[in-house]
């Protein structure tokens, strides 16, 4: 039982808790000359809103797709706070520095969706 637990709480900080040492940066104060600009986000969402010059590679197929991302300081590109959480712990224990990400929301998509609720 107290095995169960533990794996739980493991579980729930890689996901959840956030990573220190690593800043919120916006997106277009970013020097992409310096820096490896890695999209985490998935392919629907990095196509309607795409970062150019940046390497998109959805946090699923992260594990198997890290030999593609140069060894450079890396700057990632996520839609949610727990696709940061997993993408900054998992290219760490591959052995990236991670400087900075940047939280890039779909809000035209979503405008439109609440637009459609009110009017109904």
């Amino acid at each position: 039982m107290i095995y169960l637990i533990l794996v739980l709480l493991i579980i729930l900080y890689k996901r959840y808790f956030p990573v220190i040492g690593v800043k919120y940066t916006i997106l277009e104060e970013v020097d992409s000359t310096k820096l490896e600009i890695v999209d985490l986000r998935d392919y629907n969402e990095s196509y309607q809103n795409p970062v150019e010059g940046s390497l998109n590679i959805p946090i699923a197929y992260l594990k198997r797709h890290t030999k593609e991302i140069p060894q450079k300081d890396l700057h990632l590109v996520v839609s949610s706070l727990l696709e940061r959480n997993v993408g900054i712990r998992a290219l760490k224990h591959k052995g990236y520095k991670i400087v900075g990400y940047s939280l890039v929301r779909q809000n035209s998509i979503n405008e439109c969706c609440q637009l459609e609720i009110k009017n109904c």
